[in-house]
């Protein structure tokens, strides 16, 4: 049986990057919960994504989206009439140091913030009308160096700035705006360390919790925040590393 505060029958969730990782156990969760889910990825339709690379589309409606492209984000906000919760799961990185170049820097900063920002804008007015719930995950980068990734850094220290600031103004209107800082999740994105068996054993030993995080683990806290449960928590972004930082 689901808890009342966790049922999301009759609510539309639209969820930007839903199509692996963190963003779609959070899709699915939502669908497990009656809710009508839709994602977007990078990729032409579903039946590119596979289960292997840690995407579970069944249920869910899939929209392709270069979250990067602002018109895209535009054309996306037309398929909507209703939206009750908004999570913004998008991201990119690029490794090697790529990220000190301006081009590159620029891209990462684009997809990671700027297109928060378009999304936020753009399905304002459905928000308001549900008096609904977005969601931006962004990273415990916001809280610490990354040496070799600047753009990372920057953009999910931006996104921790921004749900602050969406959340003060956006509350008087009903919305609340809440974010995630994920530790090192086992996801696509991390593969560079969870595959490396020495990077992996040295980043658990640094883990007070003594393991890598689950994408199971961050869809649990992004259905808290668009609960009631959570109906009193604004612009507020919640760590969730295993005790990574403390």
């Amino acid at each position: 049986m689901i808890d009342p505060s966790l049922d999301y029958s009759g609510q539309t969730v639209c969820i930007i990057g839903g199509s692996s990782g963190i963003g779609n156990a959070s899709a699915q969760a939502f669908r497990a919960r009656g809710a009508e889910v839709h994602v977007t990825g990078t990729r032409s339709s579903e039946a590119d994504y596979n289960a292997d690379e840690g995407s579970d589309l069944a249920g869910l409606t899939y929209h392709q989206l270069d979250a990067g492209d602002d018109a895209a984000i535009i054309a996306l906000r037309q398929k909507f009439t209703r939206l009750d919760i908004l999570v913004c799961s998008q991201g990119m990185v690029m490794y090697k140091r790529a990220e000190f170049e301006p081009e590159n820097f620029a891209k990462v900063v684009q997809v990671n913030l700027n297109s928060l920002m378009t999304c936020a804008g753009q399905f304002y007015d459905l928000l308001k009308e549900t008096k609904g719930s977005l969601i931006i995950i962004s990273s415990t980068a916001a809280f610490h160096a990354t040496v070799g990734n600047p753009g990372y850094n920057a953009s999910k220290a931006g996104a921790a700035g921004l749900t602050r600031t969406l959340g003060k103004a956006w509350a008087p209107d009903g919305i609340r705006v809440n974010g995630v800082a994920p530790g090192l999740i086992a996801t696509k994105m991390t593969k560079v360390t969870t595959d490396n068996p020495k990077r992996r054993e040295a980043t658990i030993r640094s883990i007070p919790l003594g393991r890598i995080g689950n994408t199971d683990d961050m869809a649990g806290l992004v259905l808290f925040l668009a609960s009631p449960l959570a109906g009193y928590i604004v612009g507020q972004t919640i760590i969730a590393d295993g005790g990574l930082l403390l």
